[in-house]
């Protein structure tokens, strides 16, 4: 069998960004045992920014009035299931919408003029925004990993 090698130019591929988060979701599964404690368990921006440090301890009550302290409203519970649903829709596929529906859209995109563009510049933009969120999803994977070992106070699992 032949073996890959991760070199430089694997490094950017999408077929390993894929399995690292894929790996990283499949990681964090098997780690948080009881999702229901990540509810109410916000995940601040200083904690993705840090990817993987350890995190400060969390404060009794978080200041409402501060939107920019946390990565969004949700809460790490709603991060938890966001990033297993991302998971399962590349593993098994998106949902199509029925055929006519899309046949409808497909001819209203031809009405509207677009036509033929350039194919290869267009693989290449959605090809560098797919990596680019990837990577993002994968630290937030890890992050939320790493919280929940600090929660239930098993920081040094799998270390």
């Amino acid at each position: 069998m032949m073996q890959i090698c991760d070199s430089y130019s694997q490094k950017y591929s999408l077929f390993n960004a894929m399995n690292r988060f894929i790996g990283a979701v499949n990681n964090m599964d098997q780690t948080v045992m009881v999702p229901s404690l990540l509810r109410d368990v916000p995940l601040l921006l200083e904690e993705l920014d840090a990817a993987g440090a350890v995190c400060p301890p969390r404060e009794a009550a978080l200041p409402p009035g501060d939107p920019g302290a946390f990565f969004s409203r949700r809460d790490m519970y709603s991060h938890y299931v966001l990033l297993k649903s991302i998971r399962n829709d590349i593993e098994w596929g998106v949902v199509q919408p029925p055929a006519g529906e899309e046949a409808a859209r497909k001819k209203d995109k031809l009405e509207e003029g677009e036509g033929e563009e350039d194919l290869e510049k267009q693989f290449h933009y959605h090809l560098s925004g797919l990596h680019s969120v990837l990577s993002k999803l994968t630290r937030k994977a890890n992050v939320l990993t790493n919280r929940y070992k600090q929660e239930i106070g098993f920081s040094s699992w799998g270390q």
